[in-house]
């Protein structure tokens, strides 16, 4: 999996910081994941921001720049998963 910097959303027309577009990693991610249950994926996506955060590479910013890319895509149940995953990870 990537680095979780590579998923940060820095606000140009949906790009991260190195060029990628979050709608192609969203892609990229689902394609990797197919088949696999939310709960691998969000639990992958959850391991690769606790090992950021942990070796000093992922800021609470880039955490909340990420939580603002996908939480369009998510439904209001998925949102409170996300709003508690992000509260965790903060904490680290």
């Amino acid at each position: 999996m990537q680095d979780f910097n590579d998923f940060i959303k820095d606000g140009k027309n949906g790009e991260s910081e190195n060029g990628s577009d979050i709608f192609g990693l969203i892609s990229s991610l689902s394609k990797k994941f197919d088949g696999k249950s939310q709960t691998e994926l969000l639990s992958a996506i959850y391991k690769e921001a606790k090992k950021g955060k942990q070796n000093g590479t992922l800021k609470n910013s880039d955490i909340d720049g990420f939580a603002a890319a996908v939480s369009p895509f998510l439904n209001e149940k998925q949102r409170g998963y996300l709003t508690k995953i992000v509260k965790e990870l903060k904490n680290i």
